[in-house]
């Protein structure tokens, strides 16, 4: 658990929680120690991607467990979609709160932040602006 915790830059006590709530499992050694294969790695660093985009913890367990379904049910899908759907309808309400507070800002402060962002991150604001208008 420490290595896993390690690896994801999270604390054992988060590990043990999502354990609890059936996001992460786990294999028991002959000594009872938890032991976490490379899924669970993957599956760590996909919940904290998660998490800072503001997904609650059960719709990332519904996410796990779509990505890990061998049957895909046409109502799944269209969960996923729609659940996808909601968030880009918060992403664009939150670009709309904050274009006006961006064209406040001087061209210095703006450098500033876009220094921080990725390039990803510029480019979606991007589109969703040009979405939003």
């Amino acid at each position: 658990m420490g290595e896993l915790a390690s690896i994801a830059n999270v604390s054992k006590r988060t590990i043990d929680y999502y354990t609890s709530l059936g996001l992460l499992i786990a294999e028991r050694s002959d000594a009872n120690y938890r032991i976490y294969n490379q899924e669970a790695v993957r599956d760590l660093k996909f919940i904290e991607h998660c998490k800072k985009l503001h997904i609650p913890l059960d719709e990332i367990k519904k996410k796990l467990e779509l990505k890990k379904s061998n049957e895909l049910k046409e109502c799944d899908v269209e969960n996923h979609i729609s659940a996808v759907s909601e968030h880009i309808k918060h992403l664009h309400n939150e670009i709309n709160h904050l274009i006006p507070l961006l064209q406040k800002l001087d061209s210095k402060q703006k450098e500033a932040i876009s220094e921080k962002l990725s390039t990803e991150s510029v480019s979606l604001i991007q589109s969703l602006q040009l979405i939003t208008r």
